[in-house]
């Protein structure tokens, strides 16, 4: 084993191919990877043959947050989640807003060392019930994930994926095992959208949401960035909120958050208030249950109703639970019981 190798953690997910290089088969972007060479994700390297994890136990930093920031509404409402992520990312949004880690390397962004238990001790002295991969993607240090995730089950701790969906149908397995609740990032219902912005495809991300819904016990919620004159239409958000009825039901709560322009979308204007009030309107006259709207503040969007007899559950202001009137997960006047993790 050379120094470099002793570094790294082996990465799991990958074959050998031609002349030397790599299939790495994490996520569907399967990229061939030459000796000496990351992948697009900047994280997962040839080395001698082999591929490593250089993210594995290299977190850039962590913070201490409200669930409902990830956002999660219909989870542990109320309580703190400890946050972290690595450097790099499996797409490539033109928009993205976390790009100052997203598309850094590992050898250029100021990282901290930290192994599985020591997330799982941080969290425990942070007195958390939580810890969320979250501000990159978690999908490109999977074995992290996996070992934070199961060791932190062991504690009582639960673990939440902050994701876009772009994994591996056979990856997945692995990765989610010990995952207990995820927000799914649905970025746009066109695959006009995703080539172009998140050089990314849309059929995979769905394949994913339906995956969680038909084959886990993830407990997930969806997230729209609505960005002006790209996936903002009400023929565009009608598609995919009939597409989430159809297939995963009308239970899975759907967050629209606001657009502000950011990396290499600079030229585009804030989301307005309206859009996403529209957005809303648009998702609850259709069916689905539970629409909230994010990085605007209406106070009323972001509260949570009973779909039965519509009486406030829950309200908020910002990411701040003011009042949960739950009961357990049944509605305190009509008895209804509250899709969620409460």
């Amino acid at each position: 084993m050379s120094l470099q190798t002793e570094k790294y953690h082996p990465a799991l997910w990958w074959k050998e191919a031609e002349n030397g290089k790599i299939l790495c088969t994490l996520c569907p972007r399967y990229c061939t990877i030459g000796e000496g060479q990351a992948g697009f994700c900047f994280i997962r390297k040839n080395i001698d043959g082999k591929l490593y994890s250089t993210g594995y136990g290299k977190p850039t930093g962590f913070a201490i947050d409200p669930i409902e920031k990830k956002p999660l509404n219909h989870f542990l409402p109320g309580t703190k989640i400890l946050s972290f992520g690595t450097a790099g990312c499996n797409l490539g949004c033109k928009f993205c807003q976390n790009w100052s880690i997203s598309k850094s390397k590992m050898d250029s962004v100021r990282s901290l060392s930290a192994s599985p238990e020591d997330v799982v001790a941080l969290a425990k002295k942070q007195r958390v019930p939580s810890i969320a991969f979250t501000y990159n993607d978690p999908v490109i240090f999977g074995e992290y994930v996996i070992d934070i995730s199961k060791l932190a089950r062991e504690e009582g701790i639960k673990s939440v994926m902050v994701t876009a969906g772009y994994i591996d149908k056979e990856a997945r397995k692995d990765v989610y095992k010990f995952i207990d609740a995820a927000n799914v990032d649905l970025k746009a219902f066109s695959e006009n959208f995703y080539y172009k912005l998140t050089s990314s495809h849309l059929s995979d991300v769905l394949d994913t949401l339906v995956w969680l819904k038909k084959e886990t016990d993830v407990w997930f919620e969806i997230t729209n960035l609505m960005i002006p004159g790209e996936n903002d239409s009400e023929e565009e958000t009608k598609q995919m909120c009939e597409w989430i009825l159809n297939n995963i039901g009308d239970e899975v709560p759907l967050h629209f958050t606001a657009f502000h322009p950011d990396f290499m979308m600079i030229d585009k204007s804030n989301t307005p208030a309206a859009t996403l009030i529209n957005a809303r309107k648009i998702a609850l006259d259709l069916g689905i249950k539970f629409c909230y709207v994010g990085n605007i503040h209406d106070k009323t969007a972001q509260n949570t109703y009973c779909p039965n007899c519509r009486k406030t559950l829950i309200t908020r202001d910002w990411h701040s639970v003011l009042t949960n009137n739950l009961n357990g997960k049944h509605c305190p006047f009509c008895k209804a019981e509250i899709a969620g993790f409460f």
